[in-house]
Order: structure tokens, then C-alpha cells, then sequence
């Protein structure tokens, strides 16, 4: 009697969809460290419309990542973090009152739990996409950079945007990362297929 072995492999249109999600991931984020860089940094105004639309696009972007992937209902960890996100939008505002060092505060209880939420969406989707260590490593970077804002939030440096945004900019590099292994992945994929 003959065993079928059935290869577990993404769907192309799913696939093809989370590649395009992590290059938009990196191009919103490119863009905000950079204009976090340039002209926010002589902008208070604008920097803090930058602080608080950041948490805000990362829960926008689980929303339209989990209704690609079964709805929130079905992927909680990306659930937990549009909650985290948006809660951490709205506290933003309110920090912002406060000075940096509260923003900061904010910031990084946000970037610890949103990036354990990540860690535990890539490594859900590892068995049926691969290549997603790039997103396990970037979560747990996140958390232990949110763990190093909050101490830093008590400390004498000086705080503002550019503290902020190397975060971002390592957030952008592993999206990009993530979306150009992907990419490499799909089409050793598909050259294997094509060499049966």
C-alpha cells in the first residue's frame, strides 16, 4: 500500500499577501524614521503627531494583516496587539502633557507587549509560511528595547523623538527582512515544484 506524503505549503495568494505586507510595513516605517529625523526633529507638533500615529499604524496594520489571515477572532496574539496599540495611541496623548519621559514610559511598555504579540505571530506562522525568523527576532528585540525605555525614562539623557526612532528603524529593517526571505523562500518553492 502506498503513503501519500502532502506538502504543507502556503497558499499563493496568502503568501503573496504577507509579502506585500512587509514591504508596506517597511515603507511606513522607513517614513516615519525619516521624517522623525529631518523635519520633526525641529517640529515639537509634529513629532508628537509622529509619536502618537506610530502605535496607532501598527494596530491598523494587525487589523488588515489578520482579516488576510481569518480575522482577529482566529489570530489573538495580533487581537492583543491592536488593543495594546490602540490603547498605547491614546495614552501617548495624554503622556505627551507630561513630557518625554512619560512618552517614553508609554512607549515602552508598548514596544514590550506588542513585540512578545509579534514573536508569537511568527512563530505561529513558521510551520506554514517559514522564514519568519526575522519577525521572532524583531519581537523580542522590541520587548527588550521597550524594557530599556522605561529604565531610560528615569534616567537624566535627554528624550525626544530621535530617541525613538532607531526603534523604528530596526522595525523597518527586519520588515524588509522578513518580506525579501519570504520572497527567496516562495521561489525555492516554486522551483522545486517545477523540477517534478
Amino acid at each position: 500500500m502506498q503513503t501519500l506524503t502532502v506538502e504543507t505549503s502556503p497558499a499563493p495568494a496568502q503568501s503573496s499577501w504577507l509579502k506585500t505586507y512587509y514591504f508596506l510595513r517597511f515603507g511606513v516605517s522607513a517614513a516615519w524614521v525619516a521624517t522623525a529625523f529631518t523635519v520633526a526633529k525641529d517640529s515639537p507638533q509634529l513629532a508628537a503627531a509622529l509619536l502618537v500615529a506610530y502605535p496607532l499604524w501598527d494596530a491598523i496594520a494587525n487589523v488588515l494583516d489578520a482579516r488576510r489571515s481569518g480575522g482577529l477572532t482566529r489570530n489573538r496574539s495580533q487581537l492583543l496587539n491592536v488593543v495594546v496599540s490602540l490603547l498605547a495611541g491614546v495614552a501617548v496623548i495624554a503622556a505627551l502633557n507630561q513630557g518625554m519621559s512619560a512618552v517614553l514610559v508609554v512607549y515602552g511598555i508598548w514596544a514590550t507587549l506588542a513585540g512578545l504579540f509579534q514573536l508569537v505571530t511568527a512563530a505561529r506562522r513558521w510551520k506554514s509560511y517559514g522564514a519568519q525568523w526575522a519577525m521572532i527576532l524583531s519581537g523580542a528585540q522590541s520587548a527588550l528595547a521597550g524594557i530599556f525605555f522605561v529604565r531610560m525614562a528615569g534616567g537624566t539623557a535627554p528624550i525626544g523623538i530621535g530617541t525613538v526612532a532607531p526603534y523604528a528603524a530596526f522595525g523597518a529593517f527586519y520588515f524588509l527582512l522578513s518580506a525579501i526571505l519570504l520572497t527567496v523562500s516562495d521561489a525555492r518553492r516554486g522551483a522545486k515544484r517545477a523540477r517534478r
